[in-house]
């Protein structure tokens, strides 16, 4: 490919979500890569969002999070619009983030689902001509409330948390999360659903999904009590988490 075919192709890719009057660019903010310290640039949450908007007024973006020990999973899907059906997504990430030591007053659910908002609409489109930390497993993630990027790279015991492949959308793990043991709440998420209408789910998946079947299953269910149990430890850490 000649650099002229490249600076083509670059076009076009500029040209993705275009909105009349309006251009991202002056809007990016630079990080460093502390793998490569070069220099590269992402949009902030916010003007993602505001990006999105112009676009799509009617749009909508769904988002859920989950709690597990010492940090919460959030998972985001973005909508051309409100009417749009469940399944009906343009775009899909998952992001995982704990608590800072040395940021008390940071709530580790809305960190996490910002990230996983950001992360879906430039899957979407709104930002993915700029560079931005994520890309790869072995990246480094940005912190989306100041732009700094935060945590170390995750080891090779990292959990798996939701379809990252699918979604493009891997998130680093504070080293603390991970556990030697598996929690009972890492267990609970683990469980297979037995409503038919979730058939081969998880309860995690199906609490980001429908939290009202996890509700009945702890309530009203009366199959195997280990599903229930776990369907019951799942409210209660839900109920915590919005407390």
């Amino acid at each position: 490919m000649t650099n002229e075919d490249k600076m083509a192709a670059l076009a076009v890719i500029q040209g993705i979500n275009a909105v009349d009057g309006f251009d991202p660019a002056p809007l990016a903010v630079e990080y460093v890569d502390l793998n490569t310290n070069e220099k590269r640039l992402r949009l902030p949450v916010m003007v993602q969002l505001a990006w999105f908007r112009l676009k799509y007024p009617e749009g909508r973006i769904a988002v859920s999070a989950t709690p597990a020990k010492d940090y919460f999973v959030a998972t985001a899907r973005v909508y051309r619009n409100c009417t749009d059906p469940v399944e009906h997504f343009l775009a899909e990430a998952t992001a995982s983030r704990g608590a800072l030591a040395d940021k008390p007053t940071v709530s580790p659910r809305e960190w996490a689902q910002t990230a996983a908002v950001g992360i879906a609409l430039r899957n979407a489109g709104f930002g993915l001509q700029f560079g931005a930390a994520g890309d790869a497993f072995d990246m480094p993630a940005v912190n989306e409330l100041d732009g700094i990027l935060w945590s170390p790279l995750p080891s090779e015991n990292t959990p798996e948390l939701g379809n990252e492949a699918s979604s493009a959308a891997s998130a680093a793990i504070p080293p603390s999360t991970v556990q030697d043991k598996e929690s009972p709440l890492d267990k609970a998420l683990k469980m297979k659903c037995p409503i038919k209408k979730h058939k081969d789910k998880t309860l995690g998946e199906v609490l980001r999904e429908d939290p009202g079947a996890i509700n009945w299953i702890a309530t009203k269910y009366t199959g195997d009590a280990n599903i229930v149990a776990a369907a019951k430890l799942l409210c209660e850490e839900s109920l915590k988490a919005t407390a």
